[in-house]
C-alpha cells in the first residue's frame, strides 16, 4: 500500500510507530536515525556492514547490498518512507523503492549529483537565473576531447565524473602532457577538467525542500578544507559578507527548485579573491558542514531531513549559538610514529560549550571520519578561543 503523507509522529502501523528507512549506515544515517527516533518513529537501515554506525542504533538493519532485490523489497515492505544518507547509493535502487513508497531525494536528483558532467550542466542552467556559475570547465571522455581542451583551462584540476569525494578522484595538472597522463591514469573514464581559480575561501549552504516546494534554509557555513577533506566549519554573525550570504542562499534555492528537489540538499561554493561566488558541487543529503546544527540550532539538518521525508512542516531554523565545528579524522588516534594514542577527552570536555559526537566506528583509520566536535557559545570570541584550545589539546592545526 502506498504511504499517505504527512506521516505524523504518532502514526501507528500494525500497532507499531511508523517506520522510516534509510539507505546507508554511516554517520549521516546514524544522526538521521537519532532525529527520527526523537519524534517517535521506528527506523530501519539497509547497509551491508554489520557494524554500521546507523545500524547499531536503529530498530532494525537489513544487512545486504544496496542493489539486492530481496533487500529492497523487504525495506519497502517495512518502511513507510525512505531516504538515503550518501550520494553514491545506486540511483536505480531509489527508483525501485519509489515505485512503492515515498522516497526523498528522488532517484533523478541523486543521479545528477553522482555525475559531475550532469551536475555541471545543471549548475550552468541554474546560473541563467541565479548568476552564480561553476568554474570554467570541459568534459573529457575521449582522446579527441583531450586534444580539444582550450589552453586557458590550464592549470586545472581533473576530476573523475563519478565516485569522487573528499578529494578522491582528483589530480592537479599544469600542462597538456600532465593532463593527458592524468586522464589516461583514470583508465580513460569520463572526467571534468576545471580551471584552477584564485580561491579566498569556501562556503556551503544547506536547504530543505518539501514536496509542496516549501523551502527552509540554514545559515551559510564558512568552511576550511585540508587535503580535500572538511576540517573546520565556522557559523556566526559576520562569518561572511552579507551580500555574499544572500547570493549563496539565492543560488542554492534556485538549484533546488530547478531540480524540483525534495529533501535536504547541500551546495558548496568557492569564493574567489575578487569576491566572485562560484558554485562547486552539491550533495543530495545532510552534509559534514551542517553537523553544528545539532547543537547550535533549534532545528538541525537531520530534523529537516525527517520532516521532508515524512511530509511535516518546515519552519525556518533559528541559530541560537555561535558555533565552530572541528572534524575528527582517524589520524588523531595515532601519534607521529603511527602508534595508537589516547586522546585528551577530559581536557576537551572541560571546555565550555564543548559537544563531542563520536560515530561508533570500531576502527580508526587515517582519513576516516570518526566524529566531530562542536564548540558553542554566546559570542564569537569565546567560541573561537575555546575551539582553538580544543584544537591544541587534540593536536589539530590552528585556523
Amino acid at each position: 500500500m502506498p504511504t499517505s503523507l504527512p506521516l505524523l509522529p504518532d502514526s501507528l502501523i500494525n500497532g507499531r510507530p511508523a517506520m522510516l528507512g534509510v539507505l546507508g549506515g554511516g554517520q549521516l544515517g546514524r544522526m538521521f536515525v537519532h532525529a527520527a527516533q526523537a519524534l517517535g518513529y521506528d527506523t530501519i537501515v539497509l547497509d551491508p556492514d554489520p557494524t554500521s554506525p546507523a545500524g547499531l542504533v536503529s530498530h532494525h538493519q537489513i544487512q545486504a547490498d544496496y542493489s539486492d532485490p530481496a533487500a529492497l523489497a523487504d525495506l519497502a515492505a517495512r518502511a513507510q518512507a525512505i531516504t538515503t544518507e550518501f550520494e553514491n547509493v545506486p540511483a536505480d535502487a531509489l527508483a525501485v523503492l519509489a515505485g512503492q513508497r515515498p522516497v526523498a531525494p528522488a532517484a533523478e536528483a541523486v543521479a545528477i549529483a553522482q555525475d559531475r558532467v550532469r551536475e555541471k550542466a545543471h549548475f550552468v542552467r541554474s546560473a541563467q537565473s541565479s548568476g552564480v556559475a561553476p568554474a570554467p570547465h570541459a568534459v573529457i571522455e575521449s582522446e579527441a576531447d583531450l586534444a580539444r581542451i582550450p589552453a586557458d583551462l590550464l592549470p586545472g584540476i581533473l576530476k573523475t565524473a563519478r565516485l569522487g569525494y573528499d578529494g578522491k578522484g582528483q589530480a592537479r595538472v599544469a600542462t597538456r602532457d600532465e593532463l593527458a597522463a592524468a586522464w589516461r591514469a583514470t583508465g580513460g573514464v569520463s572526467c571534468v577538467l576545471e580551471k584552477m581559480l584564485p580561491l579566498a575561501l569556501e562556503c556551503s549552504v544547506i536547504v530543505a525542500r518539501g514536496r509542496d516546494g516549501e523551502l527552509a534554509s540554514l545559515p551559510v557555513q564558512r568552511n576550511l578544507h585540508r587535503g580535500g577533506i572538511l576540517a573546520v566549519t565556522e557559523v556566526y554573525e559576520g562569518n561572511l559578507p552579507e551580500a555574499l550570504i544572500q547570493k549563496a542562499l539565492a543560488a542554492t534555492r534556485q538549484i533546488a527548485n530547478d531540480l524540483q528537489y525534495v529533501g535536504v540538499l547541500c551546495v558548496e561554493f568557492f569564493v574567489l579573491e575578487d569576491g566572485t561566488l562560484v558554485v562547486n558541487e552539491m550533495a543530495p543529503r545532510p552534509h559534514n558542514s551542517g553537523h553544528y546544527t545539532v547543537d547550535a540550532c533549534d532545528c538541525s539538518q537531520f530534523d529537516l531531513q525527517v520532516r521532508t521525508l515524512a511530509g511535516l512542516p518546515l519552519p525556518a531554523p533559528r541559530q541560537h549559538s555561535a558555533a565552530i565545528m572541528l572534524n575528527l579524522l582517524g589520524d588523531l588516534w595515532f601519534d607521529a610514529e603511527g602508534q595508537a594514542r589516547a586522546l585528551p577527552w577530559s581536557e576537551v570536555l572541560a571546555l565550555p560549550g564543548a559537544h563531542l559526537h563520536l560515530y561508533g566506528k570500531v576502527e580508526a583509520r587515517k582519513g576516516r571520519k570518526m566524529g566531530h566536535l562542536t564548540m558553542t557559545g554566546a559570542n564569537t570570541e569565546d567560541v573561537r578561543a575555546s575551539a582553538l584550545r580544543a584544537a591544541a589539546f587534540l593536536g589539530l592545526e590552528a585556523f
